[in-house]
């Protein structure tokens, strides 16, 4: 019966840390936009919100990591477990870390880049998005992982394309811009870029657990 409960407490923590990640990605998406449309209090919230998720982000990971040591619970599953975890911790951790360096180092941006940092933002944020369910189905439904896996990989492919495009414009089509200007914006555009990046990488991790667990 005590492992019964701990199994579920085991449970209700990766539950709730995988909605962490998933509220860590919509909340990132909020912070560059009232970043890019002059919203600093809600920027400035966007910021405290992000760190509290990230935090307990790593409580609970922390909190999983400790029962499934000290009880032995799923010794066979317990490595892939923890392995997806931290890969998701790290997404929610470079969220937090890019959505301050907004703050710290206060880009200059025109404009008429808004649109597509917000477009580039929402795809990296659907990239993250997307993997959530796949990691709920490797734990409940396998079988489905691969299936939904695929908006993963279109989201961080057209997340690529357009952050190659507006790195092209800003080189290209904006000789106003300062070339120290233009660097900057080209390693925040990175910034975001980067998160779809870290989805894939959980993306690519989820569909080797799946294979191993419907073979």
């Amino acid at each position: 019966m005590f492992q019964f409960k701990q199994a579920g407490q085991t449970i209700d923590h990766i539950d709730k840390f995988l909605n962490t990640v998933d509220q860590g990605a919509l909340i990132f998406k909020e912070g560059v936009y009232n970043y890019l449309y002059n919203n600093p209090e809600k920027f400035a919230d966007n910021l405290r919100t992000l760190s509290n998720l990230e935090t307990e982000a790593d409580i609970l990971k922390r909190k999983t990591e400790t029962i499934l040591y000290t009880q032995s619970l799923m010794p066979q599953l317990r490595g892939d477990i923890l392995r997806l975890m931290e890969e998701l911790d790290a997404i929610i951790n470079l969220a937090k870390t890019n959505l301050f360096q907004f703050d710290v180092e206060i880009p200059f941006i025109p404009a008429e880049l808004n649109a597509d940092l917000v477009k580039l933002t929402e795809l990296s944020a659907a990239a993250i998005e997307s993997v959530i369910p796949a990691a709920r189905s490797w734990f409940r439904n396998p079988e489905m992982v691969k299936e939904q896996l695929h908006r993963v990989y279109l989201y961080e492919k057209e997340a690529d394309k357009l952050a190659d495009s507006i790195k092209r414009r800003v080189f290209h089509d904006m000789p106003q811009m300062k070339l120290s200007e233009k660097f900057h914006l080209r390693y925040f555009t990175l910034h975001i870029e980067t998160l779809s990046d870290e989805a894939q990488k959980v993306a690519d991790t989820l569909s080797i657990m799946a294979i191993k667990r419907t073979v």
